[in-house]
């Protein structure tokens, strides 16, 4: 019974670290931070070059400027006329 505890407590921790991985907190202190969930995001696009400059990846520069983060996301929703466009879509407070 023990083992089985284990194994179960084991496997979920392992699923939320991978979860945890594919999601990013991106800081919004005034408007309210925005989840990012990268698996979902390049499960739709299939095109790392859509948001990264090659397709090796790495990390977006300007994601962390309020103007560039909207023109990268919202203008790429509503270009495909998919996700979010709205602020409290995207922006969640903290309670």
């Amino acid at each position: 019974m023990k083992k089985l505890v284990a194994a179960i407590a084991l496997s979920l921790f392992c699923t939320s670290a991978l979860f945890a991985a594919d999601t990013k907190i991106l800081p919004a202190p005034n408007a309210g931070d925005v989840t990012f969930t990268h698996k979902k995001h390049q499960d739709r696009l299939k095109v790392c070059t859509a948001c990264h400059k090659d397709e090796k990846g790495g990390k977006i520069e300007k994601l962390s400027q309020k103007s560039e983060a909207h023109n990268l996301c919202k203008g790429c929703h509503e270009t495909k006329k998919a996700g979010p466009v709205r602020c409290a879509e995207c922006h969640k407070k903290s309670k």
